[in-house]
């Protein structure tokens, strides 16, 4: 049984990720046809689009979209690449842009959740860890149980926060990115295209999927 669970879990973490990267690195090689990077493309859509005030950069924090800043950051890779990856990435990202410029609630729930979920997780692991000394210390009747079910708490907000991104990212990759893709990438393209934009969701998909299994074990410990 116990071998069972952790092919399971290997299936649920680590597969999704490894395909994902497969699919990514299978269409990074440089396109000639293409009239431009993934930076560019960006930028181009940003101002086609009339979103005032969004600009593009490089980072080196993986790709991401910063509604604070309204900012697309792309990876080297992505920003300077003439690749189906780059451009493809890039559109993604600018469906965030286009999300927030939009007042997409979804987009504005997380943004506004994620900064209480990384604290709360945080803590979470530190009472996890803590919990015996806590209980030692206090020694009062049901203290371990408080410090866990705060815990618990903890790592529940971060599993909604992760719920949360998953129609975030769909709408992201296949309302928004796609149908622009469509008049910049060759018809013959697109099945990559949608490749390339499944892989990445399935990494959310992953990581929500741990998120929720994570809160899950805690409340078993909890109900004991």
């Amino acid at each position: 049984m116990v071998v069972v669970l952790i092919i399971l879990a290997l299936a649920i973490f680590v597969l999704p990720n490894i395909w994902a990267k497969w699919v990514l690195k299978r269409h990074t090689r440089g396109r000639d046809d293409y009239p431009g990077t993934g930076a560019e493309l960006a930028d181009h859509l940003l101002r086609r689009l009339g979103i005032d005030g969004a600009s593009v950069e490089r980072t080196e924090y993986g790709d991401h979209y910063d509604p604070e800043t309204r900012c697309v950051r792309l990876s080297s890779d992505n920003y300077d690449g003439r690749s189906l990856t780059a451009v493809t990435v890039a559109a993604h990202e600018v469906g965030h842009a286009i999300q927030h410029y939009q007042g997409y609630a979804p987009l504005i729930a997380r943004s506004r959740m994620v900064g209480v979920a990384q604290k709360a997780e945080k803590l979470g692991a530190v009472l996890m860890m803590a919990a015996p000394f806590l209980f030692l210390l206090t020694r009062l009747p049901g203290g371990l149980a408080i410090v866990i079910a705060m815990a618990v708490i903890s790592f529940g907000t971060a599993a909604v926060v992760h719920l949360v991104t998953l129609p975030v990212e769909f709408d992201a990759s296949f309302n928004r990115a796609l149908p622009l893709l469509k008049e910049y990438v060759p018809p013959s393209d697109m099945a990559g295209a949608r490749h390339v934009l499944t892989a990445c969701a399935f990494t959310y998909v992953a990581a929500s999927l741990a998120s929720v299994m994570n809160l899950g074990r805690w409340l078993v410990i909890l109900r004991r």
